[in-house]
């Protein structure tokens, strides 16, 4: 009776570890999308819409598709947004084959959650139809770009700091 006990136990620990990637980083993410000029429309082939800039959708980690961005006066754009291995889905996808073996690959991989998207942010500066148009001036990111760059060069920093830097 112990060793089925034992048994059980073991089998079922390896269920709750097994989709170690699902259960840290989700199976959904959020997508920032920022679109100058604000009030241009935002749609997705996916169906979702958002009715101003910067809008924030949680999407499927594996769902790819588009956005399309589009204001009278402007030229529509669309961008491709698609799915990468994360550096930390990678890592968990690791951890999963050697403590949750075949079942935590299966179950990372079927649920997407070694994912992440990309672009992300997704960035769409319309261009005017008439640039000689004052009305329809060109859309302008700029400063969200440098926030973004910031961010990243920041994060670099302090992972090199912790990891003693290469």
């Amino acid at each position: 009776m112990k060793t089925i006990f034992l048994i059980a136990s073991f089998i079922s620990a390896g269920f709750v570890l097994s989709g170690c990637a699902s259960v840290t980083r989700g199976m959904s993410e959020k997508v920032k999308i920022y679109a100058s000029p604000e009030d241009a429309e935002i749609s997705t082939d996916i169906g979702m819409t958002c009715s101003s800039s910067p809008c924030t959708l949680k999407v499927s980690r594996k769902e790819k598709f588009n956005v399309t961005v589009s204001k009278e006066g402007y030229k529509t754009q669309k961008v491709h947004v698609t799915t990468e291995v994360a550096g930390s889905g990678a890592a968990a996808m690791a951890g999963n084959a050697l403590i949750g073996g075949v079942i935590g690959v299966g179950v990372d991989a079927y649920t997407g959650a070694m994912l992440n998207h990309k672009p992300n942010p997704v960035l769409v500066e319309l261009k005017p139809i008439n640039p000689a148009n004052p009305n329809t001036p060109a859309g302008d990111l700029s400063h969200i770009r440098k926030e973004y760059e910031e961010a990243e060069k920041a994060h670099q920093e302090n992972v090199l700091r912790r990891g003693g830097g290469v």
